[in-house]
């Protein structure tokens, strides 16, 4: 079986659960404004087998303090989020993970990631999400989420993606070998608005690019030609290889370095404290405009 590691069409999901082979679908559909929403979505109806997964309950962690970042979503430690795979039974390297949600990859793209912090390399993101399943007219399931078991946990490895700090970046910041890519939409950006941080704006030299202008109008990621002639542009001449991401608290910067990755400008860099963490942060500076 052919190891998928950025996308998977439906089709090919569903061919590879019809043939039996060792597959792990994790459902991570949720909502910011509703935080019932996305479990709600899933109990109503769900890829079989899938497993809901909560931004706040297992993608964040807010009551410890050996997490690996900070800001809104703090990531968890990569030691519990492992002995919380090996509970969902993924307890082997070589299982195929599928992740998908129904929000454009905003809040599956940040398991697809910290699958790959974790040493996990076998993990796609069902490109168009449960819109292109339902399209198929393939199987669905209603109700709650496979249990949790008592399972080894995850065997972790040298981790497959780069996590930096706000340190490294309030260092680094103003340096050539330096590109930040803020996903957020352009009026969080320029500090018109603020939802959800104390502080509107964004990092000093920061380029913008919402994560939403990866997807297409039928709802997938648009073809890797066309991704990296967009971001050629974007970046106007800088390295790929310098580009961090950030967001507002590490999620929905996730599908820009996906994106990359489709694009075939290699791995880059997530600051997963991101404007929630540096806009909090005593003596750094933010910009506005």
């Amino acid at each position: 079986m052919a190891m998928h590691t950025t996308l998977i069409s439906a089709a090919e999901l569903k061919r590879l659960m019809d043939c039996g082979h060792d597959v792990r679908v994790y459902d991570c559909s949720a909502d910011l404004m509703n935080p019932a929403a996305g479990q709600a979505q899933y109990k109503e109806q769900h890829i079989p087998g899938a497993f809901f997964v909560g931004l706040d309950a297992h993608l964040s962690d807010k009551t410890h303090n050996d997490c690996a970042s900070g800001g809104r979503h703090p990531l968890p430690s990569r030691e519990r989020f492992a002995a919380w795979l090996g509970r969902t039974g993924l307890t082997s390297p070589h299982t195929q993970v599928v992740v998908y949600d129904r929000q454009s990859a905003n809040y599956c793209g940040r398991l697809w990631w910290m699958l790959k912090w974790c040493g996990h390399e076998a993990v796609a993101v069902l490109d168009g999400g449960w819109a292109a399943w339902q399209a198929l007219g393939a199987a669905v399931e209603s109700g709650p989420s496979p249990a949790e078991t008592a399972a080894p946990a995850y065997p972790l490895s040298a981790a497959r993606a780069t996590l930096v700090g706000t340190e490294d970046i309030a260092q680094r910041l103003g340096s050539p070998g330096l590109t930040l890519i803020d996903a957020r939409a352009a009026a969080r950006f320029r500090g018109e608005v603020e939802p959800l941080d104390p502080v509107a704006g964004h990092i000093p030299g920061a380029l913008n690019r919402p994560f939403t202008e990866n997807i297409g109008p039928d709802g997938r990621f648009k073809p890797a030609a066309q991704l990296r002639a967009e971001f050629a542009q974007r970046l106007a001449g800088r390295d790929p290889a310098s580009v961090v991401h950030h967001c507002g608290s590490g999620v929905s910067a996730i599908p820009n370095l996906l994106a990359m990755e489709v694009a075939g400008l290699g791995h880059t860099a997530l600051y997963a404290g991101s404007w929630s963490e540096w806009c909090n942060t005593p003596s750094v500076p933010c910009a506005v405009g």
